[in-house]
This record gives structure tokens, C-alpha cells and sequence, in this order.
């Protein structure tokens, strides 16, 4: 699909700060993150919402969701917790029409800032975040 903007970096054909890839799927910093180490799961091949997400690579998704969490509990992150969120259709908020799984670290007491994050969704510095959760990652294996 090449008006996809998940699909190009799927390609390669464009930038992403890669935290996590296997045959399957591909993870990503969002680049409008609502806390630090926001990272986004999508498949590799092209779905646009859950009606036509193959249930097997959701699972995958979800299982590399279960993987960067740790990361971000394990790393410098520091995350106490993580939200796993997928929003399906225009209603739900999705914007990008390329399934995609949110993991979003949380930290406790951290109401007011998440709530500030959706609104400021300042990106930081996205490499030195993708490279803590690369590491952390590598030390799970």
C-alpha cells in the first residue's frame, strides 16, 4: 500500500526509530509520544483495522507488545505499568489506517502528566529512547 505511512516504514522507504522487528511484526516510537518510550506494534503486511487483522499476527503483536513492556518495566524507562491500547476505526480515534498496537509506559501517581501528554505529545529524543528499549530487549533473549 503506498499511500501508507506504516507501510513505508515497514518497507524501510521510511525513517522509524525500530525498537523491535521479526518476520511478523515491527515496533516503533510514536512519534508524537504521550510518555516517553511510546511504542507502536504493526504487522508487517498491511491490515486496516481489526476486521481484517489475521487473529494469528494479532496475537503476535500483542506477544511483542508483552516483550517491549517488560522492556519498559526493566530499562531505563522505568515504566510501574503499561497500557495496551488499539484503536479500531475513525470513531475510536484511529488515525493511521494500518493496524497498530499502542504500549504506553505509565508510572505511578502519573495521572496529570499522562492526561498532559496527549495534549503536549512532545517526541524528546527518540534514538536515545529506541536505543534503551533495543537493549533491554536484547537482555530478554
Amino acid at each position: 500500500m503506498t499511500d501508507c505511512v506504516f507501510c513505508g516504514i515497514v518497507s524501510g522507504v521510511s525513517p522509524a526509530h525500530v525498537v523491535y522487528s521479526d518476520d511478523d511484526v515491527i515496533a516503533f516510537l510514536d512519534l508524537s509520544p504521550i510518555t516517553r518510550g511510546h511504542t507502536l506494534v504493526v504487522p508487517r503486511k498491511h491490515s486496516s483495522g481489526l476486521a481484517d487483522l489475521d487473529p494469528e499476527i494479532g496475537g503476535r503483536m500483542f506477544g511483542a507488545g508483552q516483550r517491549i513492556a517488560g522492556a519498559m518495566r526493566s530499562s531505563a524507562i522505568g515504566a510501574d505499568g503499561v497500557n495496551l491500547a488499539m484503536n479500531d476505526g475513525r470513531a475510536a480515534s484511529q488515525t493511521v489506517f494500518h493496524s497498530h498496537l499502542h504500549v504506553v509506559p505509565r508510572h505511578t501517581g502519573d495521572k496529570l502528566t499522562f492526561a498532559k501528554g496527549f495534549l503536549t505529545r512532545r517526541a524528546g529524543d527518540l534514538e536515545s529512547t529506541a536505543a534503551v528499549l533495543r537493549s533491554a530487549l536484547e537482555s530478554q533473549s
